[in-house]
């Protein structure tokens, strides 16, 4: 019992950082339908941008709460500007044009991250410091690190706060009219290109805080991370219904506690087999996802 415990402490928590990437990709699906597929990279650069600073900063001996903080905020700063330039580049002048067309141009970009960081960073795998704290505790037979909680909560307080913005303001409102129906919202006098733009800016800011928090979480990054990474942000958008914020939430949970039960009581070399044949099934016997593709609801 201790040991299923475990999984599911290890699970939540590597779920949360896959939800936090999965909600970009139900974003921008539910508003231009199309699936951003350089989000993954996104989070690749948002955890080389937190090694820099870590690194820099542990360098000069800031305190670890310092260092954490700065990093967590550039991270997400970093990203979001990134997302931004991708949209003002790679999808804003293709929007009219061929769904295959914009799709060569994601690759482009993915490529494009991917090789530029590898020729900034090299091919090898790099470190974070180690610098948080080891201290955990006991729940239930199980051992869950300080670490772990902090992060878990983060997470959830940022997928929180992005369902009450998307919720509860004009702007989240005119997100939702626009994911209704694009060209209605425009004769409603919404600005669709600013609203498109800042649905890239939400999801790269989180993609941001998930490619930081997983970098101290996990120590090591590459430049192909975000590869695999984004592959199971995908699965989880899908799972949950591609386009719906709070499904893409609980399947990346989800897809967290398959991962972490497969390393376990099976084989990690089996784990992405499993994930992947999940997507499979989700798409053969319920495309709309878990729970349903939210695209009608009501502004």
């Amino acid at each position: 019992m201790s040991a299923f415990l475990q999984y599911v402490v290890n699970g939540l928590t590597s779920g949360a950082f896959l939800a936090l990437v999965a909600l970009g990709y139900t974003m921008i699906y539910g508003i231009i339908r199309l699936i951003n597929f350089a989000h993954g990279d996104v989070v690749m650069v948002g955890s080389f941008a937190g090694y820099t600073i870590v690194t820099t900063l542990v360098a000069q001996h800031w305190p670890v709460a310092v260092v954490v903080l700065v990093a967590l905020v550039a991270g997400m700063a970093i990203t979001g500007g990134l997302g931004m330039l991708i949209e003002r580049v790679a999808y804003q002048p293709l929007l009219n044009s061929s769904r295959l067309a914009i799709l060569i141009s994601a690759l482009g970009v993915s490529l494009a991250l991917e090789e530029g960081v590898r020729i900034i960073f090299g091919a090898g795998f790099s470190s974070y410091p180690n610098i948080l704290p080891a201290a955990n505790f006991s729940l239930g037979g199980a051992h869950a690190s300080y670490v772990q909680l902090v992060m878990f909560g983060l997470c959830l307080l940022l997928m929180l706060g992005l369902y009450l913005y998307v919720h509860r303001t004009a702007t989240g409102t005119a997100m939702r009219a626009l994911a209704m129906d694009r060209d209605a919202a425009r004769l409603m006098g919404i600005n669709v290109e600013r609203t498109i733009l800042l649905t890239f800016l939400l999801g790269s800011v989180l993609a941001g805080a998930s490619g930081v928090m997983q970098g101290l979480y996990y120590s090591q990054i590459n430049f192909i991370m975000g590869f695999l990474l984004g592959l199971r942000a995908f699965t989880a958008a899908v799972l949950g219904g591609i386009g719906n914020i709070p499904g893409a939430m609980v399947a990346g949970l989800l897809i967290g506690l398959i991962g972490s039960f497969s390393d376990g009581y099976v084989s990690s070399q089996w784990t992405d087999a499993i994930i992947f044949a999940v997507l499979i099934g989700v798409l053969v016997f319920k495309p709309t996802g878990l729970f349903g593709e939210r695209v009608a609801e009501r502004a």
